[in-house]
């Protein structure tokens, strides 16, 4: 059989020696090759089989894809493919992979943290304490858990992963995806609703969708207002999934009770950005996937993918599933 060719063209992570060692052991011609533009791709990936993107990188692009003959495989260390060109490689046979593995436990672990950061005002209480200022009534956590609903938008591995985490607080449990049935849903402790539904029951708002052309702005305006006035918003997916502009008026106006969020539309985040001045959301900076293990894990489900298609298959965790692949 021949060798598997695989190219690095993009990272932000050290590599550690065991990734080439594990590669060639598995019978595969592994290649690492950091491209400054994506003017840079064709020519050190033009016989490559699999093009490999460690992180968000958006070097790859739907232009340079007619440049790479060979390329079967478009493989994403990370969980969102919003930086890969999906819709052109798949109009080339070209599957497109990522490993929503590696980060499922860390980004539900956060995303729950945020419920709580945001719910019984930790934040803002450890900010008063720091300034001298010992006063229950500044940050009163308005907010219970007990029969509470808690809302899921989108119900892929993240979600489900939240669900399973907070079974002990007895939270009844919406969710919200086209793509996942009532009885998969179901299965997993949840009742499936539209997105109208969800916003007007849930307690608790956390996003889990993909960030693509029909999830744009999913949050918006109509949508905020359909919440609870007590209820907390928490985004730990894309930044654009919700329009900014309409939530930080929601929050300003004191429409919904607060909001936690990992990502925004712009990153990093102005400093002079309303969102700042609000003691009402919690910000983090799109860190929800990063652990103690983020690093150990990013390698070794792309190394696992790598060897399933150097053994003849196909990747592990493919993203246009409807691929027709090319055979050469």
């Amino acid at each position: 059989m021949k060798k598997l060719t695989v190219v690095l063209v993009a990272s932000d992570l050290e590599m550690p020696a065991s990734v080439p060692q594990e590669l060639s052991a598995a019978g595969v011609d592994f290649r690492e090759r950091i491209c400054q533009t994506s003017s840079d791709v064709p020519s050190a990936c033009r016989d490559a089989d699999l093009v490999w993107v460690m992180g968000g990188s958006r070097i790859v692009t739907a232009e340079t894809l007619p440049d790479l003959p060979r390329c079967r495989v478009l493989l994403r260390t990370g969980t969102g493919t919003d930086n890969m060109p999906v819709s052109g490689a798949t109009r080339l046979g070209m599957y497109v992979a990522n490993t929503p593995e590696a980060t499922t436990h860390a980004v539900a672990e956060h995303a729950i943290g945020l419920i709580f950061a945001v719910a019984r005002q930790i934040v803002a209480q450890d900010r008063l304490v720091r300034q001298g200022i010992w006063d229950r009534d500044r940050a009163w956590p308005n907010w219970s858990f007990e029969g509470r609903t808690l809302g899921l938008v989108g119900f892929g591995r993240i979600a489900q992963a939240v669900v399973a985490k907070l079974r002990g607080f007895n939270l009844q449990v919406v969710a919200s995806d086209p793509a996942v049935s009532a009885e998969v849903m179901r299965d997993h402790g949840a009742e499936k609703v539209s997105l109208e539904q969800l916003m007007i029951r849930s307690d608790y708002i956390s996003i889990h969708a993909p960030h693509l052309p029909a999830t744009y702005h999913l949050i918006g305006e109509p949508q905020l207002r359909l919440m609870k006035p007590q209820a907390i918003l928490v985004n730990t997916a894309r930044g654009p999934l919700i329009d900014q502009v309409a939530l930080t008026e929601a929050l300003e106006q004191r429409r919904i009770g607060g909001a936690g969020l990992d990502v925004t539309e712009s990153e990093p985040l102005a400093v002079d950005d309303p969102l700042m001045k609000l003691d009402n959301v919690v910000l983090t900076p799109h860190i929800a996937g990063y652990s103690d293990e983020f690093r150990r894990n990013f390698w070794e489900h792309s190394v696992k993918t790598i060897k399933a298609v150097a053994a003849g298959g196909p990747p592990l965790w493919i993203v246009n599933p409807q691929v027709i692949p090319r055979t050469s």
